[in-house]
């Protein structure tokens, strides 16, 4: 059966969780510095937060399987794409305002799986 493009394996039952770079298991990862932050299901989770931000709200874009200069690269885009401010904390992507759905729409178009998350 031909393989589907776009779709990589994301664990293996011998190998358990991979890395989403080099295919390896994560243990025997070879990308060293260039190794990605968050391995997750490799879908980025995009979500809206109000919390202990004076009401205002902030889109958040968590598990992202990139390392550091390609996360801040992609919300450099993200920022200029929704022509808002942000910033990257703690492996995730913080932009300013309820911009889920162009956020979702761009992610889309550079080819992250990706989902709304929260209600």
């Amino acid at each position: 059966m031909p393989k589907k493009s776009g779709r990589r394996p994301v664990y293996s039952t011998d190998r358990g969780r991979l890395c989403p770079q080099c295919l390896r298991g994560v243990v025997d990862c070879v990308c060293g510095s260039a190794r990605p932050a968050n391995i997750g299901d490799g879908v980025a989770k995009i979500r809206r937060e109000t919390k202990g931000r004076g009401g205002k709200a902030v889109t958040v874009i968590s598990e992202l399987p990139l390392d550091g200069a390609a996360l801040k690269n992609l919300a450099k885009t993200l920022k200029q794409r929704c022509g808002v401010g942000g910033s990257v904390k703690d492996g995730c992507i913080e932009i300013q305002g309820d911009q889920r759905q162009l956020c979702k729409s761009t992610l889309e178009s550079l080819g992250h799986p990706c989902k709304l998350a929260g209600g």
